[in-house]
């Protein structure tokens, strides 16, 4: 390990005063939990459960806890953390407790891989980053066969507790087997801990999900990078797509880090029915009124998910996933059709008007990638267009069109770039590391109290960390019903960006302003060491929201 690295090792997070003894601790009731009708049938063991407070109070009861742990979905700075929070508060409770890591995801619960997680072990991830002390993956407990596996492993390791840490659908799964376990009889406490850096798991309990914040920063000090180089060049543009499918929270976020020229929001494209052409006009607007001030560069920010918020095109995609199915006509007929003008014109010929002007306004690469690239049950898989080189494509048509028409005469170069690994497995910002450390304590406690299908909650995170409270949230409570493969299913809702909500309003009262002046902010990288104002700084979006007292 680097000298880095064994710094950030040997540095213990801080802990809330709450948290700081923990025999000391004790868990309130609350109001009961409200849910629907549907979710109380399909939850009857589990829902109205209180909303759980820690506070100072009685004597623990001093057992020795056998907890499995499992990291779920993708990579998120601090996961480490919450492991190493949760290990020395189980030891805490009792020096005889026992934590077991389940290998490589759900997946390691359903085939009972696992491993007995040391001091030797915890010690060495402690502030680091990554998921790699036990693995992490994508498999959902979901059949029937992988419910029953994944109870008979929790009943061969005569578990306590099991900690899941993941985002919007892991913390479904947890909620499913909290009932599936409680239905049997089994005493075992499930308890969730809300990761993801797409920031889309909030609501008024939780927030903010661990790894936003040190996505955000690492993103915007990288822009910021780019904005100053720009700048110092003068002659290129920067498409730049950032990580959020499902909303845009991060573009968001480090728009107001770095007041990049342009910055697309999704949910306000689909509150206000936004066409690509007019998404494509307005980039092509703001880089004709630089270019009459002599500025030919800027940055445009495109969270990778904007094509599924443009109505027009979520149509097409409806409409394309239909015409497509595999083996039916179309599809063989398209398959047979030998240059790629053939099948643009065959597949728009079978459009509706709306569907096939939205299809040829696109570049023709775009169009063949929307026919080709499709999953093994004929879906566009909407996720690997490349976002960023759509809007160039269509951006440099029409700047030809307009210098032809000459009202554009500036000149044009532009890079793509995408930011987004690099975001998910660096080292953990301080904010981060102590969240997910305080995280790994709070579901250490939810355990001891015996109680199942919770979420593990720290609040008031924009306070000195001593001042933070802590809880546990009725999973129950965020769910909602998704159609998904033709059926209604119970899921946490994403919480989007909330076009009313401080944080946008702050973006919209500026967002002129950076569009032709180069009021450019450069965050820097995350610091470890130095002044309160620089380590400890949490997300401009936190921020805005405690001021404005909401958070989703």
């Amino acid at each position: 390990m680097n000298t880095f690295g064994k710094l950030r090792e040997e540095q213990n997070p801080v802990l809330p005063a709450i948290l700081e003894h923990l025999h000391q601790v004790e868990a309130k009731a609350g109001l009961p939990s409200t849910n629907s009708t549907a979710i109380e049938k399909l939850f009857p063991n589990t829902t109205g459960q209180p909303f759980l407070t820690f506070s100072k109070g009685g004597k623990g009861k001093e057992k020795a806890h056998r907890v499995g742990v499992v990291l779920s979905g993708g990579q998120a700075a601090g996961g480490h953390n919450v492991i190493v929070g949760l290990y020395d508060a189980l030891k805490k409770l009792h020096p005889d407790s026992e934590l077991i890591g389940f290998l490589n995801g759900p997946s390691g619960i359903i085939e009972n891989h696992s491993i007995i997680l040391t001091e030797d072990i915890v010690s060495l991830y402690r502030n680091q980053g990554g998921f790699d002390m036990i693995g992490s993956g994508r498999t959902k407990i979901s059949t029937e066969e992988q419910f029953a596996a994944s109870l008979e492993t929790i009943k061969k390791h005569h578990l306590d507790g099991l900690v899941i840490i993941g985002g919007d659908d892991s913390n479904t799964n947890a909620a499913l087997l909290a009932e599936r376990i409680r239905e049997q009889g089994i005493e075992t406490s499930v308890v969730g801990v809300p990761k993801t850096i797409d920031g889309d798991l909030k609501n008024e309990h939780i927030e903010i999900s661990f790894g936003f914040d040190t996505a955000t920063k690492t993103y915007s000090h990288t822009i910021g990078n780019i904005l100053r180089d720009a700048l110092s060049a003068g002659k290129y543009y920067f498409f730049i797509k950032l990580m959020g499918r499902s909303a845009s929270h991060i573009a968001l976020e480090c728009a107001l880090q770095t007041h990049a020229n342009y910055t697309i929001i999704g949910e306000e494209v689909a509150e206000r029915g936004l066409t690509l052409r007019k998404l494509t006009d307005d980039i092509c607007d703001m880089i004709c009124a630089r270019a009459l001030q002599n500025k030919n560069f800027g940055a445009v920010l495109i969270p990778e998910g904007t094509i599924e918020f443009i109505p027009e095109v979520r149509k097409l995609i409806r409409e394309l996933n239909l015409l497509l199915l595999p083996g039916n006509m179309h599809q063989k007929t398209i398959e047979h059709l030998d240059s790629r003008r053939e099948k643009s014109d065959y597949v728009s010929g079978h459009l509706s008007k709306e569907s096939s002007l939205c299809f040829l306004s696109m570049p023709m690469d775009i169009r063949m990638q929307l026919l080709m690239d499709r999953d093994p049950h004929g879906n566009v898989q909407v996720a690997k267009i490349e976002t960023e080189r759509l809007f160039i494509q269509m951006v440099k048509e029409e700047l030809d069109r307009r210098k032809a028409d000459k009202k554009y005469t500036g000149k044009f170069s532009v890079q793509p770039l995408f930011l987004g690994y690099e975001g998910r497995s660096c080292y953990p910002s301080l904010f981060d590391s102590t969240y997910c450390y305080a995280l790994g304590h709070v579901a250490a406690l939810l355990i001891d109290a015996g109680v199942t299908g919770y979420m593990a909650s720290v609040q008031n995170l924009t306070l000195p960390c001593k001042e933070w409270t802590a809880g546990g949230i009725p999973i129950t409570t965020m769910l909602t019903f998704e159609e998904r493969h033709g059926e209604q299913v119970p899921v946490i809702e994403k919480a989007l960006v909330d076009l009313k909500g401080r944080p946008f309003q702050v973006f919209k009262e500026n967002r002129d302003v950076w569009k032709l002046e180069d009021n450019y902010l450069y965050p820097g990288p995350i610091q470890f060491f130095g002044p309160y104002e620089i380590t400890e700084a949490t997300t401009v979006t936190l921020r805005e929201e405690r001021m404005a007292g909401s958070v989703c």
